[in-house]
Formats: C-alpha cells, sequence, structure tokens
C-alpha cells in the first residue's frame, strides 16, 4: 500500500490532473458568475436584432403576396378574350373572365374599373358585399403608383389589393384584385422565423380587432387586455418582447398593424441548460483526467495494430479491403492514407479487351483500334516475367501543305510510300507497324527498352532525311515522334498510347525530332490519361453542349452578340468544365476538332432560328492551331455553304499569342478570313507580347479588353486607367472595343461612359445553353 502511494506521489500524470482539475474549478466558477450575468442582456439583444429580421421579413411575405395578385392580374389584362370584351363592350363575357380568373388564383375582389376608375364589373367572395364602399379609398392611392399594394379592412379582415392597367397602347381600363391576408400567411411566418405574429385592426371607432394571430387564446386575451401597445408581455409561459408593425392601409380611422412577438425563455433556456452542462462537465473532468492515460495509449496503439493488420493483407496480394483510419487528419492518418494509395496504385487492373479493330485500306496497315488490341494483348501475354514495351507514334510535319500543292491523290500515294518505309524499320515479327489516322502511325516494339525505341526512332528519322520520290515530284519527309514505354511511363495500353501521342506533339512542338514521354508534358490530373480517346469518343456520341454568353451593345446603335462556348456531357463525370479539357486538347492539337464543332453547332443554329435570331453576330474562339491550319478557311466556308449562312455573322476571336507563335503565317490565315466576311477580334488584349505597329497590320476589326483589367475598375487605379487608353487607341485605329469580364453594374456604367462598345461578363449573364439563351433574346428584345 505505502509502495502504492509513493508511485501515486511521484506520478506526473496524476500531478497534471491535480493541477487540472484545481484549474478547471476555479475558471468554472467565476465563468459561472460573468455568464449568468451576461446571459439576460444578450438574450435581449439577440431578440432586438432577431425582431429586426423578423420585421423585413414579414414585409418581404407581404410584397411577394402583392407580386402574386398582380401577376394574376397581369394575366387577365394579357387574356385575349378579356381584352375583345373590353373593346366591344361585351359586359357578360367581361364579368364572366372576371369571375374564372378569380377562382383560378383564389382572388376575394376581382374588378374591372373604367379610365375615370369607375367600377364597371367586379366578381365578389362570399363576405365581400361592403367592398364598393371601400373602393374609393383603395383605388386613388394604387392609381398613382401601379406597381405598389394597399391593405383595406373589408368586415374586420384586412385586405391587400393590386392595381394593374390595361393598354392599347394608351390605357383603356383597370384590374383590380384583393386576397385576404389570412391565417395561413401568418403560420408560414411563423414556422419559417419562429416568431409570433398578431395582426390587429384599429377602426374609426377605437375598436381593435384581432383576426389573424399564431398566438395561444390565452396569451392573446392578455394582449388584448393591453390594448395592444406592449414592449413587453410577460405571461406564464414566460416573457415575450414584441415589435410594432405598421402597415399601409386605406380609410380613414383605419390602423393595421403587425405585432411580432418572441419569447426570452427561448432564448435563455439553451445558456441555462449550458450552465447544467458545464456543471457536468466540470465533475465529469475528474472522472476524464483519470482514464486518459489509457485512452491515449489506445488510441496511438490500435490504428498502429490495424495498419499492421493492412500490410500483411498486402503481402498476401489481397488488395479490394480498403484502409482503416485514412479519415484521420494526423500523422497516422497521413501513414494510412499512403499505405491505401499504394493499395490503389498496386490493385490497379487492366481494362476490358476492346474488338478487335478494322485495316487501313489506303496502307494495308492495322488502324488505331487494331493497333491499340495489339499492345494491350503485347501487355497481357507474359504469365512469369513483365518484358518491355515500346509505342512510338510519329506524325509527318507539312502534310497538309503536300495535299494543298499537289493534291489528295498524290499525298495518299505519300503516305503509301511513308508506310513502306516503317515496315523496314521493324525486325521482329511481333513489332507491329499500325496508321492511326490522317497523317498519324504508331510502331509497337517488344522487349524494347528506352533506350531501345530511341535507337529505332532515330532509325526513323535517318531513313526520312532521303526525300520521297513519287510521279516526278521529290518531297522531303519529316516527322515530330513521340516515345512511351511500359511499364516506365503507363499502367495500362490507354495510357501507353496517350502518353506517346503527348510525347508526339512535345516533340513537333520544340522541333526535337523525337522525345520520349515526361510526366511534364501531361495535366497534373490522373483524368487526361484516356482524355484523348474520350474526347474523340465525346464529338462521334454527341456529349459536347453549345453554350453562349450574351455580349449587350453599350451605345444605342448596338446590335446583338454573343460568345460561343462549349461544355462536355460526360457520361460518368457528368457536365466537365472547359478547364479540364481545353488545355489538353490545344496540348494535343484535338482543338482544331473542337473549334469547327463549335463553329457548325452556331452554324446550325443561326440556321434554324434566322427569324428570332437575325442580326446575331456570335464570337469563336481560334486557337494557335487553327490559326495555323492552311486549310482553316476553306472548312468554314463549306460549313457556311451547307448551313446557308453568311460571314458576316461571326466573329472569330484570336489571342495575341496565337498570333505571335507564327506572324507571318498567322497574317495570311486572318487576310483569307477577313476576305471571306469574317469580322476578326483579338481577344484577351493587353496580356500578349505583340506590337501596336504590328496589329496595325492585321486586318482586325475589334479589341476585346482582357477581364483581368476590367474587373481591376472596380478598385481604380492603374486597371482603370489602362481600360481608358485601350478604348482610345483602338478607336482612333478604327476598331471596335469589347470588355469582357464585368462583374458590376457601377464597371458597366464606367465603360458606357468611357464610350465602350460592348460588354460581356457575369453581371449581364453567365454562359447558357442555347434553349436559355434563345428565352433571353426574346427577353432582351421584348425589353427594347
Amino acid at each position: 500500500m505505502n509502495e502504492r502511494w509513493r508511485w501515486a506521489r511521484g506520478s506526473l500524470i496524476l500531478r497534471l490532473v491535480g493541477i487540472s482539475l484545481l484549474l478547471l474549478l476555479i475558471v468554472q466558477a467565476a465563468g459561472f458568475g460573468v455568464v449568468r450575468a451576461g446571459i439576460d442582456h444578450n438574450a435581449r439583444t439577440q431578440i432586438e436584432h432577431a425582431l429586426d429580421l423578423d420585421e423585413r421579413i414579414w414585409r418581404r411575405l407581404l410584397d411577394q403576396n402583392a407580386d402574386r395578385l398582380r401577376q394574376g392580374a397581369a394575366l387577365l389584362v394579357a387574356d385575349y378574350a378579356f381584352r375583345s370584351a373590353v373593346h366591344s363592350g361585351d359586359e357578360e363575357t367581361i364579368q364572366s373572365v372576371l369571375e374564372n380568373q378569380g377562382s383560378r388564383i383564389g382572388a376575394a375582389v376581382t374588378a374591372w374599373l373604367g379610365m375615370d376608375l369607375a367600377l364597371r364589373a367586379v366578381s365578389l367572395a362570399e363576405g365581400m358585399e361592403s367592398f364598393p364602399a371601400t373602393l374609393r379609398d383603395v383605388v386613388p392611392p394604387l392609381a398613382e403608383e401601379p406597381w405598389g399594394s394597399q391593405i383595406a379592412v373589408i368586415g374586420g379582415i384586412p385586405y391587400q389589393f393590386v392595381l394593374v392597367p390595361m393598354r392599347a397602347p394608351v390605357v383603356v381600363g383597370w384590374v383590380l384584385m384583393g386576397f385576404p391576408i389570412t391565417q395561413m400567411l401568418a403560420d408560414e411566418m411563423r414556422q419559417l422565423m419562429s416568431v409570433h405574429v398578431v395582426l390587429s385592426v384599429r377602426g374609426a371607432d377605437a375598436s381593435v380587432e384581432l383576426p389573424v394571430s399564431t398566438l395561444p387564446a390565452s396569451v392573446l386575451a392578455q394582449l388584448q387586455g393591453q390594448g395592444m401597445v406592449a414592449d413587453a408581455l410577460v405571461t406564464p409561459e414566460g416573457t415575450l418582447l414584441a415589435r410594432d408593425v405598421r402597415l399601409m392601409s386605406a380609410g380613414k380611422g383605419t390602423d393595421v398593424r403587425t405585432l411580432l412577438l418572441r419569447s426570452v425563455d427561448e432564448v435563455v433556456a439553451p445558456y441555462r441548460r449550458l450552465q447544467v452542462l458545464l456543471a457536468m462537465i466540470t465533475v465529469a473532468g475528474l472522472a476524464l483526467f483519470a482514464v486518459g492515460t489509457g485512452l491515449v495509449a489506445r488510441w496511438v496503439t490500435i490504428p498502429l495494430r490495424s495498419l499492421l493488420t493492412a500490410t500483411q493483407r498486402l503481402s498476401r496480394g489481397e488488395y479490394d479491403v480498403p484502409l482503416e483510419h485514412i479519415g484521420r487528419t494526423d500523422e497516422i492518418g497521413n501513414l494510412a492514407r499512403s499505405f491505401d494509395q499504394m493499395r490503389v496504385a498496386i490493385g490497379s487492373q487492366q481494362h476490358e479487351i476492346r474488338r478487335l479493330a478494322y485495316w487501313d485500306r489506303l496502307t494495308g496497315l492495322p488502324n488505331r483500334e487494331r493497333f491499340r488490341e495489339a499492345v494491350v494483348q503485347a501487355m497481357g501475354s507474359h504469365d512469369r516475367a513483365v518484358q518491355p514495351l515500346a509505342v512510338l507514334t510519329l506524325d509527318l510535319d507539312r502534310f497538309k501543305h503536300v495535299n494543298d500543292v499537289l493534291g489528295y491523290a498524290y499525298g495518299d500515294r505519300l503516305l503509301q510510300a511513308v508506310a513502306d518505309r516503317l515496315r523496314t524499320q521493324v525486325t521482329s515479327e511481333a513489332d507491329v507497324v499500325a496508321r492511326l489516322g490522317g497523317n498519324e502511325f504508331a510502331l509497337l516494339l517488344h522487349g524494347a527498352t528506352a533506350a531501345t525505341a530511341r535507337m529505332v526512332a532515330d532509325k526513323i528519322i535517318h531513313a526520312f532525311e532521303d526525300p520521297l520520290a513519287l510521279e516526278d515530284q521529290t518531297v522531303d519527309v519529316s516527322a515530330g515522334i513521340g516515345i512511351a514505354c511500359w511499364p516506365a511511363d503507363a499502367a495500362d495500353a490507354d495510357a501507353l498510347l496517350s502518353h506517346s501521342e503527348i510525347a508526339m506533339y512535345a516533340a513537333k512542338h520544340q522541333l526535337s525530332g523525337a522525345l520520349q514521354y515526361d510526366e511534364s508534358f501531361n495535366l497534373a490530373s490522373t483524368q487526361t490519361l484516356s482524355l484523348l480517346t474520350e474526347l474523340r469518343r465525346a464529338v462521334e456520341h454527341d456529349e459536347l453542349r453549345l453554350y453562349l454568353q450574351p455580349k449587350v451593345p453599350l451605345q444605342a446603335a448596338g446590335a446583338m452578340a454573343a460568345e460561343a462556348l462549349v461544355r462536355w456531357q460526360h457520361p460518368q463525370r457528368g457536365l466537365v468544365p472547359p478547364v479540364q479539357f481545353i488545355p489538353f486538347a490545344e496540348q494535343t492539337g484535338f482543338v482544331r476538332q473542337l473549334t469547327l464543332w463549335i463553329f457548325e453547332a452556331v452554324a446550325r443554329l443561326l440556321a434554324a432560328h434566322s427569324v428570332q435570331l437575325e442580326g446575331l453576330r456570335v464570337s469563336v474562339n481560334l486557337s494557335t492551331r487553327d490559326l495555323l491550319d492552311p486549310d482553316l478557311s476553306n472548312r468554314l466556308a463549306s460549313i457556311l455553304l451547307r448551313h446557308g449562312v453568311k460571314a458576316s455573322a461571326f466573329c472569330l476571336e484570336i489571342t495575341e499569342s496565337a498570333i505571335m507563335d507564327d506572324p507571318q503565317r498567322a497574317e495570311a490565315m486572318l487576310n483569307r478570313l477577313s476576305e471571306q466576311g469574317f469580322k476578326l477580334s483579338i481577344d484577351d488584349f493587353g496580356t500578349g507580347y505583340s506590337s501596336l505597329a504590328y496589329l496595325k497590320r492585321l486586318p482586325v476589326d475589334e479589341l476585346k479588353i482582357d477581364k483581368s483589367f476590367v474587373m481591376g475598375m472596380a478598385k481604380g487605379g492603374d486597371d482603370a486607367m489602362i481600360v481608358r487608353s485601350t478604348i482610345d487607341l483602338a478607336h482612333n485605329l478604327g476598331l471596335t472595343v469589347v470588355a469582357e469580364g464585368v462583374e458590376t453594374a457601377d464597371i458597366l456604367e464606367q465603360l458606357r461612359g468611357l464610350s465602350c462598345d460592348e460588354a460581356q461578363g457575369y453581371h449581364i449573364s453567365r454562359p447558357v445553353p442555347v434553349n436559355d439563351f434563345l428565352i433571353w433574346c426574346a427577353d432582351a428584345q421584348a425589353a427594347v
């Protein structure tokens, strides 16, 4: 016993527990005193703030009620039968329409007033016989402010009235509608804000009626006994703080008010329970500290034992059981997540083998699908030891130029000659040469390391140094070659093909001849491993969606315009944002197919809605690869001819960087596009490095100020000066100016004051689908 006592006295844990308990008791005692003193003050302040919000919400509910009334009256005014009856003076039809519309929307009063505001016809609900006497108090204020509402008391019940004019095109009469302010509205307020609502009506004889209330009957009687004048009401159920809200009412001597009440006890109750809870926590603290050491030990050792068990499962090849504790945020959680990532990487399986593909008719080589099948088979044919594989993907340079100059027939023979040369570069019967499409070829090398693949790529480059002679024409052939090895560069066939293709485009971009895949060539997201194949499938299976973002004119003579954008409705991932596939498409060259898809989708839209969208100009973005495609103008002209749309309906947007990549070729293509009738715009102006002297030579019609400068106008300073200078400069050069990134009404007004021609941004409209854009256009035209 003495030994145990000496151990307890020398225990650091016990000393820490004792000091902690003493400090806890001191703090709790002081806290109880401070908290109790501040509870009442804080509760009352909190209720005052809540009543402020309650008052705003109550007024908003009344405004929404008036809006519903106004919409019902507007529908009646727009009804063709009603308008015809008014013009013909058919009183029977007018009365019938008033009764039908009133009963449809549940209006207590539906009346037709002449231009002199005299009652012509009326549909009244039961109990509204005294309404005509109230008409002279309700109508004149509403006629002065048609978009307002008035509250009038009829039979001791408050009613809310709205007045809507009928125009043809001048005002020929008025439609008056009224709804009672019922218990349902008060109950909705009670459910929404947990506040009691009492509606009082004080008549000319000073009598007070309470037609609407959410209070219990006993409390309501006590409140009525005090004459409805109380800042606080003490009831057997507790203390209520009140807020008196006066409503705009018609009629002399009539006063309609709303009393909003909140319980002090309801606010204080959680604090009281908190005090009890704190006392319980203080008592429980002693027990918690006593077992704390054991809990800490278990908290550390049990997860470690779990991780040990998981590593044993991994060693047995069981990769389908997720690890525990990966949700923890401490070091043990980090360790668990690392183990789980290792499990997923080790346990990843190959994709299902697809059907065998067909052979390319022109060259007699396997095509893309057959080549992929060969890669899959090669990866799965080694049972005992992993033998490396290498895929070489090459794309011929300037092949489109050959087609343009020598014709497509000569281009076909050139592809056949290239295929023959590639066949001579493989020595093993197991190796495969394929044509993936267009001027793109691929080689599959079995048992090839990265060094071996590089040697084959160098041999191909060396073989292409000898010009090809066909039909007395000598053509120099070169290519960009991408190399990807398995298993070093990819884990499956699709990734291997994709990485090889990415390396090929990097080699063409860097003019490096041949390059082996590196992770820096790819985007960071793991979803891009099969993105190129999925993008091709998206175009084939109609997964792309056309979105349009309106551009509004800031000057009086402006026309309607919009920018065409693309979204991808992926069958598994849902709506994929452009930032996740547009940069990848530009990197791989697939952006050219996306550009043509967008252009044709816009042309199809303009042709299908030629009347509604007459005069609309749609902007389409061109990338660097689009601009350097020598056949771009012919492709666009073919689409215009197919849909019967004029080039003037399009504005082609080109960034400064796209132009400066190859200025001479870019200038030549822009001249051709301008001659076809396209309007040309410099996109993101101010972020590139083009000179003004060079831009002046280009056949551009418009500058589009980058949104970073436009959004910065809200802060003033340099960005506002840059925008002002850019607008002045563009106008001096005879160009129009579009400002993108307009996020606020203040920026929009600043741009209008600077004589900017058009504006685009979220303040005006987000990019929307085609159907929503058509509705937006119809609303915009109706508002003019």
